[in-house]
């Protein structure tokens, strides 16, 4: 593993010859590229535009990823224009916004980031609430139903299976499970997919090829495309349309003020009852789990590494529900945000930190792969750090400045393809050798 170690930090050093902006006309430079700063240490902002038609350009500087955002409006005169020069004494973030009417580019900074910690306490039976949440899941029998989806192009060499599960939770898991046919026993590591936030959207739904994949890599995996609520799979979008209008609507704020009503009691429950089906399998090889997942479902990965010391290693691209507490002490909480809603704080903060990423991950040996985004504002890059800062085990971090919560598009997802994303791929792809 050592070789796309070395790989991978060069990359990330290598980020800041090509993360300047995400607009052809501006043109936005700090004086440290990579977007990472020291206590004390100054960060300079530069602005140029290349279209010199443009007479004035409008700059806003948002703190600690704060709603409130200082502006100003500058007037271009052909000569880089310098927007900040400042130096911090504890852990903050900046972004930079420049705009014109045709185009606009940020650029994010973070300071310390090393020593971000949750903004809320982490509860004195913390630990004995998950004991019994999972001693309680254990004491209920697995009952596991499949029905076989037929693997195209393969012959017979992979099976695939849309799976139930039973649990505690409200719903069952479900998803689909591949895996090569004729494994060895304890030859082949475990791979979780989990889902980004929403109900009807592509990126929500288990899918067989998304097992399929997985399960045919290195010499195979077991792999479970698990979806995040418990849903039919493969079900006419009529149903999933009716869940998000019904049910599901805003799944996401149900229940704060109660840990036994938190939403994502729920999601996390059938995390682990998913994993414990897959390290029942005998095809398991007894050391390799390994959890993938964006935004929500980078959320469940980091939670899954919390929860279950089994968790191997972990994939995590702009992860959510990290450090919901920040809102609580001068910045903004990681997604979906839940201080920010009408509800009682008090019974909200005695709820909530048992399902914050930030006090799960606490102790987790778990190799963390994350991917921060710097000018975020969804899954803030301050609600990361917060949370990995929590885990004990190794961790490779790509700090991407130039990275909102959704992957770059424009010129500059090339750069990303090259800097960041290739690099996560090999990671996954060496990880499952």
């Amino acid at each position: 593993m050592k070789t796309i170690y070395d790989l991978i930090l060069t990359a990330f050093l290598s980020i800041s010859l090509l993360t300047i902006a995400n607009s052809q006309n501006i043109v936005l430079k700090q004086s440290n590229e990579s977007g990472i700063y020291k206590n004390g240490q100054r960060i300079r902002v530069t602005l140029f535009l290349n279209d010199h038609s443009t007479d004035s350009v409008l700059v806003k500087i948002r703190r600690n990823h704060s709603d409130q955002a200082s502006e100003q409006r500058l007037r271009f005169n052909g000569d880089t224009l310098l927007i900040f020069n400042e130096t911090f004494n504890a852990p903050s973030s900046v972004i930079f916004e420049a705009s014109t009417k045709t185009g606009t580019a940020s650029i994010g900074s973070i300071v310390d980031p090393e020593k971000f910690k949750p903004g809320t306490s982490r509860p004195k039976d913390f630990d004995q609430f998950w004991n019994n949440e999972k001693k309680a899941l254990r004491a209920l029998p697995i009952e596991v139903k499949k029905v076989p989806v037929k693997e195209n192009g393969n012959g017979s060499r992979y099976e695939c299976f849309d799976m139930e599960i039973n649990a505690t939770s409200p719903k069952p898991a479900r998803g689909y499970f591949a895996k090569p046919a004729k494994a060895e026993l304890r030859s082949l590591p475990i791979v979780l997919l989990v889902h980004a936030a929403g109900v009807k959207g592509s990126w929500c739904r288990s899918e067989p090829a998304n097992a399929l994949r997985y399960a045919k890599m290195g010499n195979g995996t077991l792999c479970f495309d698990l979806n995040a609520h418990g849903m039919l799979n493969g079900q006419p979008e009529e149903y999933y349309t009716n869940l998000e209008n019904g049910e599901l609507k805003n799944y996401y704020i149900q229940g704060l003020e109660s840990r036994n009503d938190v939403y994502f009691k729920g999601m996390y429950l059938r995390l682990i009852r998913t994993l414990d089906f897959l390290t029942s399998q005998p095809e398991w090889d007894g050391k390799r789990i390994l959890v993938i997942g964006e935004s929500q479902g980078g959320g469940q990965a980091l939670v899954a590494a919390g929860l279950d010391k089994r968790v191997s290693a972990v994939v995590a691209t702009v992860p959510a529900m990290c450090d919901w507490g920040g809102t609580l002490v001068g910045r903004k909480g990681g997604w979906p945000q839940p201080f920010e809603t009408k509800g009682n704080t008090t019974k909200m903060k005695a709820a909530l930190p048992y399902f914050d990423a930030a006090h799960i991950l606490k102790g987790s040996k778990a190799t963390i792969l994350a991917e921060v985004g710097l000018i975020d504002v969804t899954c803030p890059s301050t609600s990361v750090y917060a949370a990995i800062n929590q885990a004990k085990g190794k961790k490779i971090i790509f700090a991407v400045p130039y990275r909102p919560h959704h992957a770059p598009s424009n010129y500059q997802k090339e750069v990303w393809e090259k800097t960041v994303n290739i690099h996560r791929e090999d990671f996954i792809s060496d990880y499952l050798k």
